[in-house]
């Protein structure tokens, strides 16, 4: 006798469980990510109560509705970083940050004062390039 488990392994009954998928593996990456996830949802809560500071018809749900965007919220974070195909990835993307040759302290140093000396030569460049065209462009009488 086989027994059905398709409802059982669908994905909104996956979304709908506790459990920690992978429980030791990616912790970092996902609780980065739940952390992201979650201060989001609490700006919005804070903004939508912010909000319904001047609407008198809001007075009663003023702390109701935030606390329920805040809780249903952090409960979508908390299922989403445990789907089996999301926290799959977010371990995929931690043991390839491992594999990350992070510069040294000076090569970083000297990589950014490369960077702005090129953003500052690049942006003299056009504003050279602006003047030369505005004054063509006076001479020929196409601008005023």
């Amino acid at each position: 006798m086989s027994t059905d488990n398709s409802a059982a392994n669908s994905p909104l009954a996956d979304f709908f469980q506790f459990a920690i998928y992978k429980r030791n593996q990616g912790k970092v990456t996902r609780q980065t990510t739940f952390g992201a996830i979650a201060a989001t949802v609490a700006f919005a809560a804070w903004r939508l109560h912010e909000s319904q500071q001047g609407a008198e018809w809001f007075n009663s749900s003023r702390f109701v509705l935030p606390a329920v965007l805040l809780l249903a919220g952090w409960f979508v974070a908390f299922r989403l970083v445990n789907l089996p195909k999301f926290a799959t990835f977010l371990i995929a993307v931690e043991a390839e940050m491992t594999k990350v040759s992070w510069p040294s302290k000076a090569e970083l140093y000297r990589s950014s004062v490369v960077v702005i000396f090129v953003l500052f030569s690049l942006s003299g460049a056009l504003f050279g390039f602006d003047v030369l065209w505005r004054l063509l462009f006076q001479l020929i009488g196409v601008v005023q």
